[in-house]
């Protein structure tokens, strides 16, 4: 097999197809990447080779350019990051299995080469080069984070009491669901089970979330341990807060919190990363990134916690893309069990529900992996459309998983008892395909997977393969592109606690990433549409437009710059150590700045404008970055080429179902002229029997009359014989046409390109004169 049988646009080179009988076929099985936003499920008992065909899987995620989070309780995915081009034993041997050596009796030089040389026939076998893995590594970044701990890259939770962001706020709904889910999961975190309906710990923590997250305040634990102390209202539902919670009752549950913040433990889940699910997809530069989400060293508790809050803030994510037909992400959860139980309701089962059915519009797949399949809730699992079942330990395995799948294909006419003989067929590395996009069930063999399965990572090997810049790093908030000041130092600077001090009525902000000695800009409070017309384009937003100020204190107004939004630029009042020059006393007084917005709109509405990127169709949004946009263009160019894909098959279906209608007919023309023709054949035969006998004892009349007949059924013979011979020359000619236009649609698939990529350009704006709404003016403060 050679890469352009299998390396095609949209498509998951998972194995090979296999025979009922357990022979395995040419064929090669590749699945269509958009089939899984309708979500998979994968199941298998230990050592069926679930775990290879989930990371051969998102081997292909990466060749596709989709990025993906992946949970990983048992430390197996890690592996995804041991793929080496070069295929020689110095690569293997700091990550082979040493005990494994030890017991073959070899040196771990030897054994690691040993390694090498069976990857590397492994490969070879499947149709699988050096400079596909090479390939692999170029197209997406792969890395490994550990919440809770800094052998991989540590990711900080404190953003899971942010406030939610307007998508999730605006929707009681889902507001409701998220405090729920926070707060059952900080009560975990505590070993406190806590019944939503019962307990008032639960209560009075969701309250106090629903009032801080309401009123845009987002508390860390300290100040959610000061609202437990004082909470900030009277009442819990109909009842005075002392009524239901006394103070002295409350004593408990803050030193419970008190104990978790001062824990050194826990000091690690405030390091590391913001658990930013855009930044764990892709790269600054917009790379797509596999991010191994490691959770093996966490407790039970702490596990529920994190993943909990991670799949609260996917939802937050996926609310603000645009839907899409097509795959634009993934999430794996390679052991599921205990996160979404058939009976029980822990707190990762709403946000899962909710992914199961709402995700699809969004473009992201879930895939769930577990060797439990009786502990799942499959009414739940029933919104999977792919389903991909391994060799199972038990029969009550097997009803539970034939139970789901009967569910999943309603409407489809699942055959319990063929798909049970299938089950009962399955050996290690086979697995039966049953897809709602697919019209039968599928047995397949999975290929040999790029990276190399040494089995779970130690923490020094997370280490080892975590570089010390990423491990370290945490991510700054950007701060908004500003126009540098004009005016000149004045006669002294001096450390200011505060910004200098102004008339009522005048807004300060300073630039909370700049350092050093801050200067003053004139800024503007503004609404305004920003368009252009070829291309045809416009964007209407609140905004800051910042004006520098000249040497004697006056606006430059031609040099007038769009900042960023109203919201953006509303960082701290001040630093330590800030500078900020003596400004002139005029630009600090309310009546300049009247005179200013005066003349303000006549002069932004001469010189304003803003520039935004453009990458070929798709344009930015004001202020977003290359990277971002260059994640949208791909995102693009992919629902181009899905969309493509679709196209050239919907033309080749009816052509196909006409060519299989007549090869079916063909096939009942054969079978019913092979019977005629039998049958012609036997009655000619009984003819000849007869007339030999009546030639021996009968009379000359009857020997004639019986020469005659078996003249006729000769005759008929030969001619049935004819007709079989034609049926089945037209059956041939219908499977030729099959086999033509499936190769004609295959070569035409193959000859599909992806978009080139488009350079990216900076494209001018116009602001709207009569769109242009001055708000309040005020003091930009940058360095």
């Amino acid at each position: 097999m050679t890469p352009d049988i299998y390396e095609k646009l949209g498509l998951f080179y998972l194995g090979r197809e296999v025979e009922k009988n357990g022979q395995p076929l040419d064929a090669p099985l590749l699945y269509d990447s958009s089939s899984l936003t309708t979500h998979g499920v994968c199941v298998g008992m230990t050592g069926s080779g679930k775990t290879g065909l989930c990371i051969a899987l998102l081997e292909e995620a990466a060749m596709d350019g989709i990025p993906a989070l992946l949970i990983d309780p048992k430390g197996d995915l890690g592996n995804l990051m041991l793929t080496f081009p070069d295929m020689s034993g110095s690569d293997f041997a700091p990550w082979i299995n040493e005990e494994e050596a030890r017991k073959a009796g070899v040196s771990r030089e030897e054994f690691a080469a040993a390694e090498a040389e069976k990857w590397k026939k492994g490969l070879a076998e499947w149709g699988q080069t050096p400079e596909r893995i090479a390939s692999l590594r170029q197209k997406a970044d792969i890395a490994i984070y550990t919440p809770g701990s800094n052998a991989g890259i540590p990711l900080s939770i404190l953003r899971s009491f942010e406030a939610p962001p307007a998508e999730i706020a605006e929707d009681r709904e889902l507001l409701a669901e998220r405090i729920q889910s926070t707060t059952a999961g900080l009560l975990g975190l505590l070993g406190i089970d806590a019944d939503p309906l019962k307990s008032r710990e639960f209560s009075l923590l969701s309250a106090i979330l629903q009032h801080a997250w309401s009123h845009g305040d987002s508390p860390d634990l300290a100040g959610l341990i000061a609202s437990v102390q004082k909470p900030p209202f009277d009442k819990i539902g109909a009842l005075a807060l002392e009524d239901f919670f006394p103070a002295k009752q409350r004593t408990g549950l803050v030193i419970a919190l008190n104990n978790l913040l001062a824990s050194p433990g826990f000091a690690a889940w405030r390091e590391g990363q913001p658990l930013d699910i855009a930044k764990l997809l892709h790269t600054p530069e917009g790379k797509p990134r596999l991010a191994v989400l490691s959770i093996a060293h966490l407790s039970d508790a702490e596990r529920m916690f994190f993943i909990t809050t991670l799949l609260e803030e996917v939802i937050a994510w996926m609310r603000r893309q645009p839907g899409t037909p097509s795959l634009r992400a993934l999430l794996y959860l390679d052991e599921i069990f205990g996160y979404l139980p058939p009976v029980a309701n822990p707190p990762s089962k709403p946000p899962l529900l909710l992914l199961l059915k709402q995700a699809r519009a969004f473009g992201l797949g879930l895939l769930l992996a577990t060797q439990n399949p009786a502990d799942l809730d499959y009414k739940a699992l029933a919104n999977c459309g792919t389903w991909f079942i391994g060799r199972l330990q038990t029969d009550r395995d097997k009803q539970r998983v034939l139970e789901g799948l009967e569910s999943a294909s309603a409407g489809r006419g699942a055959d319990r008892v063929a798909l049970t003989e299938l089950l009962n067929s399955l050996g290690k590395r086979i697995f039966l395909l049953n897809s709602v996009h697919l019209a039968e069930p599928q047995l397949f063999t999975t290929r040999w997977t790029m990276s190399y399965l040494r089995g779970p990572l130690t923490r020094e090997q997370i280490k080892e393969l975590t570089p010390r810049a990423a491990a370290t790093a945490t991510t700054a908030p950007s701060a908004p592109p500003v126009a540098s000041a004009a005016i000149p130092p004045t006669t002294s600077t001096a450390p200011a606690p505060d910004l200098p001090t102004t008339e009522s009525g005048i807004w300060q902000r300073a630039n909370h990433d700049a350092k050093g000695t801050l200067k003053p800009q004139l800024g503007f409070k503004v609404r305004a549409r920003f368009s252009s017309r070829r291309p045809a384009f416009e964007t209407t937003s609140d905004y800051v437009v910042s004006v520098p100020l000249s040497n004697d204190g006056q606006p430059a107004w031609k040099q007038a710059s769009v900042a960023a939004g109203w919201e953006d630029t509303a960082p701290p009042q001040s630093q330590d150590g800030t500078l900020f020059h003596t400004p002139t006393p005029s630009i600090l007084q309310s009546a300049t700045h009247q005179l200013w917005l005066n003349e303000a709109r006549t002069q932004l509405a001469e010189n304003l404008e803003l520039s935004v990127l453009r990458a070929g169709s798709v344009i930015a949004e004001p202020f977003e970055n290359e990277a971002d946009l260059l994640v949208r263009v791909k995102q693009s160019q992919r629902e181009q080429r899905d969309e493509s894909i679709h196209r050239l098959r919907e033309k080749f279906a009816a052509r196909l179902r006409t060519a299989e209608s007549k090869a079916a007919t063909a096939r009942q023309s054969v079978t019913r002229e092979q019977a005629q023709a039998r049958s012609a054949q036997m009655q000619t035969a009984i003819s000849v029997g007869g007339s030999i006998l009546g030639a021996l004892f009968g009379k000359r009349t009857n020997i004639l009359s019986r020469a005659g007949a078996t003249a006729r059924g000769a005759n008929r013979a030969l001619k049935e014989s004819t007709d079989v011979q034609a049926a089945r020359e037209r059956l041939a000619h219908a499977e030729e046409e099959i086999a033509r236009l499936e190769a004609e649609l295959t070569e035409q698939l193959a000859n599909l390109t992806p978009p080139l990529p488009s350079p990216t350009e900076n494209m001018r704006l116009k602001v709207d004169p009569a769109s242009l709404t001055i708000e309040t003016s005020g003091l930009w403060w940058t360095a």
